[in-house]
Order: C-alpha cells, then sequence, then structure tokens
C-alpha cells in the first residue's frame, strides 16, 4: 500500500501541471461526472450509511445526499465567476499599473474525512479542489468502512488515479499519506488528531485547512421561546445520534426556566424520535461502534457521580450500540462531559443567574466550533455576539448555518482554521496570486538612487499617503 500511495503521488506530482491549465468548463464537466456517478450509485451509498452508522434513507438524503448536490451545483453556477481575475484598487507605488489577484491551483491535495458523515465531509471539499482544478488524493475513515468503500469504488470508476485517488485503511495509511510533502491538506476530524496533522504537514510546510469541533454550546434567555426551543434543540442534537461537529453540546439557562426547558425538550424528544412510546430505531441512529459507545456511557456515569441528575433517557443497549437521548441537570461543571466534545445524544443543562454569567462560562473553554444563541432580545444577541468568538453562530436556530454555500464554515483556534463551502472552499484550495501590470508611466524610478537630490521627496509623499 505505502508503495502505491507513493506512486499515485508522483504521477500526481506530475499532471498538477495539467490540471492547472484547466479552464471552468473542463472542471465543470468533471462536477457534472462526478454528480453522475453519485447519481447512479445513490442505493449503494443509502445502504453503507445505514450499515454503519444506522441512517435512515431520509436523513442520509438530507444531510449527506442532497447537501453535496447542491455544493455541486452552487460550484456550477459560479465556478466561471469565481476563476476570473480579480481587480485591485491602486495605491500610490503603482498608480499607473493595473493591479489584479489570479486564483491558481495549489496542485496536489490531501483530503481526510471522518466517519460521522462519511459520505458528505469527503464530496464537500473534494468538491472544491476539483473546481480550484487541483489533483486530490482521499482518505475516508476507516471507522466507516462500507461507506469508505462506496466512495473508493465511485471514485475509482469517475476519475484516473492521476488526477483523484482513493486510499483505504487504517492509522497506517494516513501516516503514510501525511509524510508526503502535500501541497495542500484538508482535514476533518478531532482537535487532538488535527494536532497531528499540523505537525506532520509543517514538517513539508505544507498548509492545512482544520475542520475539527468542540464543545457547542447554547445560550437561551429569559426572552427565548422555550417550546420552539427545546424543539430545535433536540433535532439538532439528536440527529446523527448527536453524531455531528457542530451539535449544540450543552445548554446555558436562565436559572428561572430550567424546568420548562426540562418539559419541552422531553416532548420535542418523544415527538420527533419516539412511536408508540418506544424510541424508533428506523429513524434514531446508532453509535458508530464500541469503543465510542463504552465512552459515551461512561460520560454519562461520571455526570451522576459528580452530582448531576439523569433527568430523561440515558438507556444503553450495546447489542443495538443505541444510547437513548438522555438529559441531565446540575451537572458538574468539573464533570468529564464538560470537559471534551460530547459527540452523543446527551445534553447537560446548566443554570445561569445573569447573561454574563453564561457568557463568561463560554469563554472560559476553548473557542467553539458552533454558538446558538435563543432569544428575542436584540440587545441581548448582540451582547452574546460580540463578547464571544466561534467558528459560527445561529440566531434562534441550530445547524442551519452550515447549508448555505454562500457563508464561509470553518472554526477559530481548536476548532478548526480555514473555510470551506462555495466560493471559500474554492478559494482554500487555491493560491491567490497577486500580479501587478505596470505601466510605462509608472513612478517607481522617483525613489531610484542617488537619493542626496530626493530627501526633499519625502515630504511630498507623506502629504500624498
Amino acid at each position: 500500500m505505502v508503495k502505491e500511495i507513493i506512486s499515485v503521488f508522483e504521477q500526481q506530482q506530475k499532471h498538477k501541471f495539467e490540471l492547472r491549465k484547466t479552464d471552468a468548463k473542463t472542471r465543470i464537466e468533471k462536477l457534472k461526472r462526478l454528480k453522475e456517478f453519485i447519481e447512479n450509485n445513490e442505493e449503494d451509498i443509502y445502504a453503507a450509511l445505514e450499515k454503519d452508522l444506522r441512517k435512515s434513507r431520509f436523513e442520509s438524503a438530507v444531510t449527506e445526499l442532497i447537501f453535496t448536490y447542491m455544493e455541486i451545483d452552487h460550484a456550477v453556477k459560479k465556478l466561471k465567476g469565481w476563476m476570473k481575475p480579480k481587480s485591485a484598487s491602486r495605491t500610490l507605488s503603482n498608480f499607473f499599473a493595473s493591479n489584479k489577484l489570479y486564483y491558481e491551483p495549489k496542485g496536489v491535495c490531501l483530503i481526510i474525512a471522518p466517519w460521522n458523515y462519511p459520505f458528505q465531509l469527503i464530496m464537500s471539499p473534494l468538491i472544491s479542489a476539483i473546481a480550484a482544478g487541483n489533483c486530490v488524493m482521499l482518505k475516508p475513515s476507516e471507522i466507516s468502512s462500507a461507506t469508505a468503500n462506496v466512495i473508493n469504488k465511485l471514485i475509482t470508476k469517475c476519475f484516473d488515479k492521476h488526477e483523484i485517488a482513493c486510499f483505504e485503511g487504517d492509522a497506517e495509511v494516513s501516516t503514510a499519506l501525511l509524510k508526503l510533502p502535500f501541497d495542500h491538506i484538508f482535514f476533518t476530524g478531532s482537535t487532538a488528531i488535527g494536532k497531528v496533522v499540523m505537525e506532520a504537514a509543517s514538517k513539508n510546510l505544507t498548509s492545512v485547512t482544520l475542520e475539527l469541533g468542540g464543545k457547542s454550546p447554547v445560550i437561551i434567555d429569559d426572552t427565548a421561546d422555550l417550546q420552539s426551543s427545546a424543539e430545535k434543540i433536540a433535532w439538532g442534537k439528536l440527529v446523527n445520534a448527536g453524531q455531528t461537529c457542530i451539535a449544540p453540546d450543552y445548554v446555558l439557562i436562565d436559572e428561572k426556566l430550567e424546568q420548562a426547558f426540562v418539559d419541552y425538550y422531553k416532548i420535542a424528544v418523544k415527538k420527533l424520535f419516539f412511536r408508540n412510546n418506544q424510541l424508533d430505531l428506523q429513524i434514531f441512529g446508532k453509535i458508530i461502534n464500541e469503543k465510542q459507545f463504552e465512552r459515551l456511557a461512561n460520560l454519562i456515569k461520571d455526570a451522576v457521580e459528580k452530582g448531576g441528575k439523569l433527568v430523561f433517557g440515558g438507556e444503553a443497549d450495546k447489542k443495538t450500540l443505541t444510547i437513548q437521548p438522555a438529559l441531565l441537570t446540575g451537572v458538574n461543571p468539573e464533570s468529564k462531559i464538560m470537559e471534551e466534545e460530547i459527540f452523543g445524544p446527551i445534553l447537560p443543562v446548566i443554570t445561569y443567574k445573569n447573561l454574563q454569567t453564561a457568557i463568561d462560562f463560554v469563554n472560559a473553554k476553548n473557542k467553539p466550533l458552533a454558538l446558538y444563541i435563543f432569544s428575542d432580545s436584540t440587545q441581548n444577541t448582540a451582547k452574546i455576539l460580540h463578547e464571544t468568538s466561534a467558528g459560527g453562530t445561529c440566531v434562534n436556530d441550530v445547524l442551519i448555518h452550515i447549508s448555505n454555500p454562500n457563508l464561509p464554515f470553518g472554526g477559530v483556534n481548536s476548532s478548526g482554521m480555514g473555510s470551506c463551502h462555495g466560493i471559500y472552499g474554492f478559494k482554500n484550495f487555491s493560491h491567490e496570486r497577486s500580479v501587478v501590470f505596470q505601466s510605462k508611466l509608472g513612478v517607481s524610478k522617483m525613489i531610484y538612487p542617488p537619493y542626496d537630490e530626493k530627501m526633499g521627496l519625502l515630504k511630498w509623499l507623506k502629504k500624498l499617503m
């Protein structure tokens, strides 16, 4: 496998110069071909996602396939405009020159994808990389092995290896890939592995995009519509059994509203995911594997042992890898569940006396990938936005910001770096090359030596600046 990886990398290093020459028409044809191959393999993709994560057909369609189709359609529609050189303003030093920005492909790129949305999270950056004119090597997660296998077959049929290649395998394959001097690496996964990727990239001075995660908080103030808020949070928390990088991780709520929120949340969960008073396993996903199942079960156990109250759900069935939607109150901030990203169907609720306390609580932790605000107060919303930092934010909703390709999606500091989707993904896989076309009337000679008779020029220049 290592020899094959090196061989394909060398082929792509040679071919990247051909891709650099491709126009918008050629790249659009490749994107359309990719969409066609995905459409022709939909049934296999649905089956793989059901096997890996017990995703329902509808959830797979909305969160994996339709999302991917929208990304492709958006790129196809906008690519000609993205690729056109952009004019830049003049300054005194190049007043008569023409200033342009050119977007050139970075070259050979590596995309490493996670297991939680194993199709969408490899296709989305791939679409951007193709649009930007790059060669790509893909590494899907071995944890979602069924989907990885389908992706490999699809990519092999759709593209030549010297342009786009897919490699299945475990950490040994990832390690072999990360040793190579890629022109760019796009990684989606945990913060811990993100640090490993960044360290490996630094040895070759490779640029990186890191889409990580973290503890995405929800702040609910005393003006919010609690019933609506609870239903939206329940959906965002429990889609894909909570295994979503931007899922609401914990709730900060005004102490006067805690019990009402608990009641509304229980009602919402039962309405959305229960049938005949039983959790509907046809629409509620499973935990990816036993390791993650045990980790989540232990988080609940630790939270309860440290004073938290399990007020709803939490029953664990190892045979089906199912953890019932759980709601915790009175959670000790020192609990493990408040120290690591939950990535499961467990929601801790923490109360606050005043809004500033909630803001301070969020700011005491690493910057999250997402922050959610539920409030009908313009003043409170503005205060939270002004005094916190997060990769992205929704006001009176959750998750939906990721669905708009006109918005950048990405983290900040420990939750990631760089942006993706739409033009932001295109730019991410491109180098913005500045070009100055100097005219015959260039003024740069005014600052050439000798300097003795030009000291008076400095005063004139300062006045013009």
